[in-house]
């Protein structure tokens, strides 16, 4: 590998910690630095939802406003580099933990795997396209949450 192909694959890495970071912290501001303006976005194989980001965005925080703790971990990430763009598959685990009504917390843990085009814009790399793909649920959905 070249500098430049170091470089690209460090700064992916950068890309894809900072957009856990944004969703863990429900930081919508920065999670707009994470992907372009027309991204499509597709969660809909853990439940989610499907469509352009900006729409994406806009359930993602009605949808994780009950959540009092996220934690996405990732790891196993496989990028191909081609010039101005890449793709990536990543694995991700996240524990997710809303008010159980108890005075407690109820987690449910999603395991998947973010399948994503990226794109280098004057900004730095963003995600131009993401397929969430579901491999495990562990726990169910808690009853009332409307995503």
């Amino acid at each position: 590998m070249n500098d430049k192909e170091i470089s690209d694959r460090i700064e992916i890495q950068d890309l894809l910690v900072r957009y856990c970071t944004a969703i863990d912290t429900q930081n919508w501001d920065l999670l707009d630095t994470c992907f372009v303006t027309d991204a499509r976005v597709d969660y809909s194989a853990s439940g989610g939802t499907a469509g352009d980001y900006l729409e994406v965005r806009a359930w993602l925080a009605k949808a994780l406003a009950p959540f009092k703790t996220m934690m996405h971990f990732i790891g196993n990430s496989s990028v191909t580099l081609d010039g101005d763009s890449a793709s990536a598959r990543t694995y991700v685990i996240n524990p997710m933990g809303m008010d159980d009504g108890k005075g407690g917390v109820s987690f449910f843990t999603v395991g998947a795997i973010y399948d994503d085009d990226l794109v280098r814009v004057e900004a730095g790399w963003r995600i131009s396209r993401r397929d969430e793909e579901l491999v495990y649920m562990d726990g169910s959905i808690p009853t009332g949450l409307n995503i």
